[in-house]
């Protein structure tokens, strides 16, 4: 009886170090996350106090704007979250980025007839900044994708596929899925891809292969070529850069669909 006593009164002292433990444990976490969020106010506070000092050079600046992008996001403020705002009224990137994603939208619809809504980044960027003028602000690579992504919230029409060291902008609301995207990334090189090509370099079925490819036809982001030795070439309009140093017009890009 005297040992159970003795066991009895170790647990209850041990309980109560626990306790003891404990809450000074959740009064520590508690000074230690009022410390975080004071810091955090605080770098808020610097955030602003830089971006006002160097507004204009944010403006003019793409690469700028990329480390100050950056900069937010190491903190968690979005500063295209919305059109309106500290931000948007200091800064008016908000604002940059919503009228940069109309033109987005402008240019990838006048060159749906060519490509099937598909265009590589870098043809983007050059007929963005064409529409724009010389005189307008300059945007970079990083800017559209920015753009693009809040473009996201009309649904599911505008994509970014990455394809090799490059991307791939989706402007129609098509279902491409990770089979398509491999078919993509396999024509980068070349512009176009063979059903023999793909079933060489992704060991798949002939059927799987013809899947991909019908449905990249009939989505119009890919053309086919029947007169080709061999075997019929599937060419991907937005990978053949050469079919954009011709001005072409509409009624010939539809003479060259098969």
């Amino acid at each position: 009886m005297h040992r159970r006593g003795v066991g009895a009164g170790a647990i209850a002292k041990k309980k109560l170090a626990e306790a003891k433990y404990k809450e000074r444990g959740t009064v520590l976490a508690e000074d230690q996350l009022a410390q975080m969020s004071k810091q955090l106010d605080m770098f808020k506070t610097n955030l602003e106090e830089f971006a006002s000092k160097h507004k204009q050079e944010i403006r003019k600046n793409p690469e700028f704007r990329v480390q100050f992008q950056d900069m937010c996001a190491t903190i968690g403020v979005d500063p295209l979250a919305s059109g309106k705002g500290f931000w948007s009224e200091m800064l008016g990137v908000g604002d940059f980025y919503y009228e940069l994603g109309v033109q987005i939208i402008e240019v990838c619809l006048a060159l749906k007839h060519r490509n099937g809504g598909l265009i590589t980044l870098e043809e983007l960027h050059q007929q963005v900044l064409k529409g724009r003028g010389k005189f307008a602000q300059d945007v970079s690579q990083d800017d559209l994708l920015r753009a693009i992504k809040k473009l996201k919230v009309l649904g599911n029409g505008f994509g970014i596929i990455p394809v090799g060291g490059t991307y791939l902008v989706q402007s129609v609301p098509a279902e491409l899925n990770m089979d398509h995207t491999v078919v993509l990334q396999l024509a980068e090189k070349k512009g176009y891809v063979t059903v023999s090509e793909i079933r060489s370099s992704l060991k798949w079925e002939m059927e799987r292969a013809k899947q991909v490819l019908e449905h990249l036809l009939k989505e119009g982001m890919a053309w086919l070529d029947t007169q080709a030795a061999g075997e019929p070439q599937y060419w991907l309009p937005a990978l053949f850069t050469e079919l954009y140093s011709q001005e072409i017009t509409p009624e010939e890009a539809k003479e060259a669909i098969p």
